[in-house]
């Protein structure tokens, strides 16, 4: 049973590793996803930076993890300037 469990811990370490892409879309609108909540019961919800900043405080309170990639966005405006 302690091998299924590390198991366990190693998709959820990749699955919180995984950036989001451009095929990452809001569950909201459909933009590209840049907020990913992941609930207790197993599920996510993909959010774009717009509505996860909307949500967050909804979202804090049934996500086991938020994990919040908007950062991507300030990176990629900076290089674009440049």
């Amino acid at each position: 049973m302690h091998d299924i469990d590390e198991k366990e811990a190693d998709v959820t370490a990749a699955l919180a590793s995984k950036e989001l892409t451009a095929a990452d879309r809001c569950d909201r609108c459909g933009a590209q996803a840049y907020i990913r909540a992941r609930l207790a019961t197993g599920g996510e919800l993909l959010f774009c930076a717009h509505h996860g900043r909307e949500h967050l405080d909804k979202l804090k309170t049934i996500a086991v993890e938020i994990d919040d990639q908007t950062a991507r966005l300030v990176e990629s405006t900076m290089a674009t300037e440049l």
